[in-house]
This record gives structure tokens, sequence and C-alpha cells, in this order.
């Protein structure tokens, strides 16, 4: 609709549930785009309008705006939301203070615990407010984009007024503010990371290691000490760099060459505050595009309001060193929010110019750098920086992760295990990793401090091992989590979501902060506080939404809509399958560990009602550009049948032929898959899991023009196996003392082997006929 006009407002409605209130003294309106805010054509709207003596009046089936065409008061400008949310808290006036679900923060640096968080625009009140007043304006500028500023009197509004839709709010602001871009899918790998002084040497050895350990890694991180830091005094410090050290990298192109090979990506830190000085091998060449004489070792001092300095920089810096192998930046500023440009944060003037400059290159762009406040999910990948390696870390980056999406910015990537001080702790370090694996991305870091490695030698026997197995695992989601990242670049849906943006009017939802939807089939509630010293396991206390949900390590089935109370040892933690989840993951290959479309996939499958997912896929290319396969994958549960394919869109950017093993998880014993291949039975070879209640059916030589499915043959029921039930039920019939009663639930729904879980059993005091009935229950789960 036409925009609502005064000599000093504008209101524009730019959908039903979205309004941008303007204020100009001098009645300066503004069109442009701003930092945040880049599309304000958002479609037809239908609303009604009504000038009285008191002033305007617009009603949307989403709310109600009162105006008095004064400047904006509390008293003069209101707006109700629509829809009942709440009998008088959903009425939004100027100037008072509200609050939101919250949003996120700049960075994690130094963290020990929770910090404050910026707002979100999302609210359990029904509405929030963006404000773009002091946001810089984008204007044209040769090849490149300049900033300017607004005046200081103008006010810029908009008011979500969503209710408790949030995913409708969330889409609201990712057509207002641009969409996530597609991550490369190496991104989605896991990540090595350290503070050490690595040589070039000692890099190549700790991959091989990697190789033996069977440990797949898709992302090589240097750190700082990449380059020279121990320049002349007279330059300077030596945290910023841009040349590599001959001492520790004699052959760059030919080390990044290397890691190529092995299909890893490369980044490099990059502290950019100190510009380009004389002892750089890059000086010269931009010394003179700067009209700088490189005989005066004049500083090229940065200044990321200067076009002609970042012009140079690109070509001579930065370019060079990517064609030589460098795919993205870690963008580590540090120097605070100031520039001579005012209002502009030299961050986030960073993290725009090196993404365009990078897609300028013909590359799908990624950078690694820090938040920069609303509109920075234009610009993935996170860098939630150094915090401290305790349990109180951990236990606030389940809740700060999921938050972030409620200002859409979904692709954090934090410190997996801590950056700094603390102490060595092998429990800590596995449920940090087991966290990280569920998280937008893995990566594994620590500081130079030589107790703090990640490796996973560097742990016990048992912590080795279970941290080898998620890094496995990590490598496995790739199929799954591309196909998350392109929903959210396609549907404004981020992998981790808060359990209310799915329930926003249950209350549990919202007291669950740490658990976490994990893309469209999976539920995780991480375990971020030390085990029971008596039995050795973890525990999370969580609310488990409506549905039947299926344990992804161990096929348990568990009834919703409750609160729960999950027992784990260090092996695992709860990530778990709601009914009719679909879940593809590259097969365990061996030693194949490449993050590219996989020729054997396995495609499970959970009981107990109908689902459906589209496999996404694609040649890496730029978005613009890119070539997509979709392979739809259906479960009709009441037909007990699994269908895959046939593919769709670029079918030559996936495999001429694959494998597909079809697994169908929370069946009982004696199922069956009968496998059609273009309607012609086909003989596959079938294994059954019945500790985890699963069959699989494999079906070799499968091209993408054809049509798999599989009859599931005996699945009359599910498989009986909510063991927690079982054990809740037993327990209570026997009315044992609580602590008895506790423990007993800690062993029984440990997930550890049965003979252990026997063995701890019997040393609680259980009479005979109760220690029985437990004994028999777990051989039976």
């Amino acid at each position: 609709m036409t925009p609502i006009t005064g000599e000093t407002y504008r209101i524009s409605v730019l959908t039903p549930h979205l309004v941008r209130l303007e204020q100009s003294p001098g009645g300066r309106f503004e069109d442009r785009p701003t930092q945040v805010v880049l599309h304000r054509d958002l479609g037809d709207v239908e609303a009604e309008v009504t000038r009285t003596t008191r002033g305007i009046e617009v009603v949307t089936d989403g709310f109600h705006l009162s105006y008095d065409e004064r400047p904006f008061s509390p008293e003069g400008l209101s707006l109700q939301v629509r829809g009942g949310v709440s009998s008088y808290h959903s009425v939004w006036r100027y100037g008072e203070p509200f609050e939101t679900l919250g949003g996120t923060a700049r960075t994690l640096d130094k963290a020990d615990g929770e910090i404050p968080l910026e707002p979100g625009v999302l609210s359990r009140n029904g509405f929030a407010v963006l404000d773009d007043s002091r946001s810089l304006v984008q204007v044209p500028r040769d090849d490149q984009v300049g900033l300017e500023p607004r005046p200081a009197d103008t006010l810029d509004l908009y008011v979500f007024a969503h209710g408790r839709d949030y995913r409708a709010a969330l889409r609201d602001y990712y057509a207002l503010t641009g969409p996530t871009p597609l991550v490369p899918r190496y991104a989605l790998g896991n990540w090595w990371s350290r503070y050490h002084r690595y040589s070039d040497d000692e890099y190549r050895r700790l991959v091989e290691r990697f190789a033996a350990e069977r440990l797949p890694f898709s992302v090589a991180v240097l750190d700082m000490d990449w380059h020279i830091t121990d320049p002349d005094p007279r330059f300077g410090s030596g945290w910023t760099g841009y040349t590599f050290d001959p001492e520790l990298f004699p052959d760059p192109a030919g080390f990044l060459a290397w890691l190529h090979d092995r299909g890893m990506r490369v980044t490099l830190n990059d502290h950019p505050a100190d510009g380009v000085r004389a002892f750089e091998e890059a000086y010269p060449r931009m010394a003179r595009a700067l009209g700088v004489d490189p005989a005066t070792e004049a500083p090229l001092t940065f200044d990321v309001t200067d076009d002609r300095y970042l012009a140079a920089f690109f070509e001579h810096v930065a370019h060079p060193l990517e064609r030589l192998g460098v795919d993205f930046w870690w963008i580590d500023w540090q120097s605070g929010p100031y520039s001579r440009l005012p209002g502009l944060d030299p961050l986030w003037a960073l993290n725009d110019r090196h993404f365009r400059e990078l897609a300028s290159t013909g590359t799908r762009p990624m950078i690694f750098s820090r938040y920069a406040g609303p509109g920075s999910h234009r610009y993935p990948v996170g860098f939630s920086g150094d915090t401290v390696i305790s349990w109180a870390s951990l236990a606030f980056q389940p809740a700060f992760t999921a938050t972030a999406s409620n200002i859409g910015y979904g692709w954090w990537s934090h410190d997996v295990g801590g950056h700094m001080w603390g102490v060595k702790d092998d429990e800590l370090a596995v449920r940090w990793l087991q966290l990280g694996v569920m998280s937008p991305i893995t990566r594994l870091h620590s500081a130079a401090n030589p107790f703090n490695g990640k490796e996973p030698w560097r742990h016990g026997p048992l912590a080795e091992r279970v941290m080898g197995e998620w890094l496995r695992f990590r490598h496995r989601l790739v199929p799954y989590l591309y196909t998350m990242a392109e929903r959210a670049t396609a549907q404004g849906r981020p992998l981790v979501e808060p359990l209310y943006h799915e329930h926003p009017w249950r209350e549990e939802a919202d007291e669950a902060r740490t658990t976490y939807l994990f893309g469209s089939e999976l539920l995780v509630a991480p375990i971020t506080e030390p085990g029971d010293a008596r039995c050795g396991l973890g525990r999370v206390v969580t609310w488990l939404p409506p549905g039947d949900w299926w344990d992804v390590a161990t096929g348990w089935r568990y009834a919703g809509d409750r609160r729960l109370l999950a027992y784990r040892d260090l092996s695992t933690i709860p990530v778990l399958a709601r009914a009719g989840a679909i879940l593809p993951l590259a097969a365990d290959g061996g030693e194949d560990f490449s993050v590219d479309e996989a020729p054997d996939v396995e495609i499970r499958c959970y009981a107990g009602a109908d689902g459906e997912l589209t496999l996404y896929e694609d040649d890496g290319a730029p978005e613009a550009t890119l070539r997509a396969a979709r392979t739809p994958i259906h479960l009709d549960w009441a037909g007990r049948t699994v269908v895959i394919g046939p593919t769709e869109g670029a079918t030559d950017v996936v495999p001429a032929s694959r494998t597909w093993r079809l697994a169908v998880v929370g069946v009982p014993a004696g199922t069956r898959l009968a496998i059609t291949v273009d309607g012609v039975p086909v003989e596959a070879e079938t294994v059954t899991d019945e500790g985890r209640h699963t069959v699989v059916a494999v079906v070799t030589e499968v091209t993408p023009d054809q049509r798999v499915e599989a009859r599931i043959l005996g699945a009359d029921r599910l498989a009986d196996n909510d063991v927690h039930a079982a054990t809740y039920a037993v327990l209570d019939a026997a009315q044992v003392e609580f602590e008895t009663k506790s423990a007993a639930l800690q062993v029984i729904t440990s997930g550890a082997a049965p003979a252990h879980v026997v063995s701890q059993l019997m040393a609680l005091p259980l009479d005979e006929a109760l220690l029985g009935r437990l004994v028999e229950l777990v051989t039976a789960s």
C-alpha cells in the first residue's frame, strides 16, 4: 500500500505484521538500503486507514496502530497486536521498555558463563522493534558501495507484530534484511584450529596422524603464527601480518596445495588493524598503488573508510594469497567500533567488503568473523571469540547458539572445548565436543598453552575413543547438514532453533533453553554439567515435545509431551529423532573422509509417523550460477513404504550411481524390507540390528533417474522398547526409597553396555525379585 505521509512522519505497512515508522523534523525520508535493511517492497498489503480528529488509525490482520501525528511519544504512538496474544501486555508504546526473547552478542571473549544478549525480533508479548535509525545508508559508488550517515534527528523503526508466530516474524526479518547465504559444503565438516606456532612439517605430521586415527577434518585454520610475528621493532607489533613466516613455511604454495590434495580448505587469521608495513612481501606493490615511494618504508595505515586503501589491499595482498591457496579469511578484528566515518563499525565494513571481494573472484564466498549487529547473518560464519575453559562456559553455549536465531544469526562457530584458562578435564572436553558436533560449525580450538590442545589422543583412552566417534559422526552428518543449510537460505529456518519456535505457547518450551531443534528432524539436549561421581553418568533435565522420539544412538523410544530426566554415560548425549524423521547420512566409508557428494548414503527412517525430506546437493558454485540436484524421500508409515528418488534437477552433480543403505529404526524383530527399483524387485543385502530395533537394506548401483521403493514387512507395531516408561513403572510399583530409585534410573537409562548396567544394579540395595525384574528389562532393551 502507499505510505501514509505527513509533514514530519511516514508510515509504511510492509506486511500485515510489519510496519515501518519514520520521523524526520525536516521531512526527509529514506528509501535507499541501509547497513541492516535491504528490501522494503515486500508485496501488497491490505490495511484500513482512518483519519480522525485524534490522528490516524491503521488496522491490518496483524495490528492496530494509533498515532496522533505529533512527535513520537508513548501517549501518541502505540500499536496493539491482534490475535489475543495476551490481555494487556501486547500493546507497544513508543519509548516504553519491553523485553524480547533475546538475540545474540558480538563476542564471547573471556566469557565464563552467561553474558547479556542484544535484543532479537521475537517476544512472548507478540511485538518487537528493530531500530534502524543510526544505520548508515548504502550508496552505489563505482564498483563498490559507499556509506553515508543519516541526520541525527531522524527515527526509523520497524515494528514486528507477529504475536507468537515466531517463524513468520523471522521470515519477514529475512525478507527485510536479506537471506542467509548458502555456506560451502566443506564448512559443515570438522575444523581444526589451534593457537600454536605450527611449522609446515609439524602441520603435515598432524594431518597425517588425523588420517591414521580416522579423524576427519575438512578445514585447516591457521592462527596468527602463520605470518611473521617478530618484525624489526621499528615496524611495531607483529600482531598484524600478511607474509608467511619463511622459517615455518618455506614453501607456502606447496603447503597449501598439500592440504588441498587431502581434501582440506584453508583459512588464515588476520588482525588487520596495523595495516601493511614495509617488512611485508606485498608492501612495494601496494605502496606504489597508493602513490607511496617504497623506499620511504612509510606504513600503509589501515583505514576501513578509504576505498583506495581497501582496493589496493585486496588487489595486492588478499587476492594473491587466495590465488596461492587461501580459501577464506578469519577476520579477527579486536580494535573497537570506531572509524573515521562516525557510526561505522570497522568490523561490519570488513565483513561486508571481504564477503563481496571473495564473491568477485567467482568463489562461493564465506568469511569467519565476529557478529557486527543485525544483518550480520549475511556474512557467515560467526567467530564467537575466546571463551574460558569451564563448565559454566559450556552450559551457556547451547542457549547462546539457539537464541541467536531470534535475530536470524544461524551460523555461530565456537571454540569447541574452550580457549583459555580453566583446567584439563576429559569429561568437560568430551561433553563440549558432543555439543560442538551438534552445532552449526564444529571447530576445535585452544590457546597456545601446551595443556589445552584438543587432539583426542591428549586425553584418556575412553575420552579419545568417544571424541573420535563423534568427529566421525559429524562427517556422516554432512548430507543432512547441507540439506538444512539450503533450507536456511531458501526458507529462513536456521539450523539451530529454540524449542519455542515450534511450540510458542508451551511454557515448558520457553524454560528448556539448553535444548534445541537441530534441523527439521532432530532434537538435541546437551549434557553441560559434570556427571554423578557415584555412577559416572551425566544427566540433562528438559522438556520433550509431543509425539514419539527415538534416540539416535540407542534406538530407544521416548513418549513426548513430558519432562524428561535423561542419563548418559560419557559416550553419548540425547540426540533424538522425531517419529517420521528421515536422516540422510554419509555411510561409514572407512578411510574416505571427503565431504563431497557421497556415493554411499544411508537413509535412516524413524518409525511411527509419515515423513518427507528432500536431499539437497549442488556443484558448489556461487549461488547465482549453481546447479542443484534434489532427491525426494518419502516415508509412508501407514502404508509401510519408503520411496527414494528419482533425483530431480542437475543430476550430473551427484554420483553416476549410488549405493543406498535404507535403514528403518523402531521396528520389532523379524521386520523385513522388500525392495524394488523402478518397480522391479531386486535382491538387497539385509542386516538386522535387533539391539537398536533397526533393519537395513543395501541397494547398489542405483542411477539418479531410478526410483527405489521399500515395503516394510512385519512391522505391524512399533518396537516395544520404551525402556524409560517401563523403568519408571517398575520402580514406582516397588516403592523403593528416593535415593535408590534415582540411582537405579541413572544406571538403567545410561545407555551403557548391558553387562556394565547389570553390575552397577547389583551394587544397589535392591531385593532379589526387583533386581531380577530390572535386569530382565535391561537385557530385553
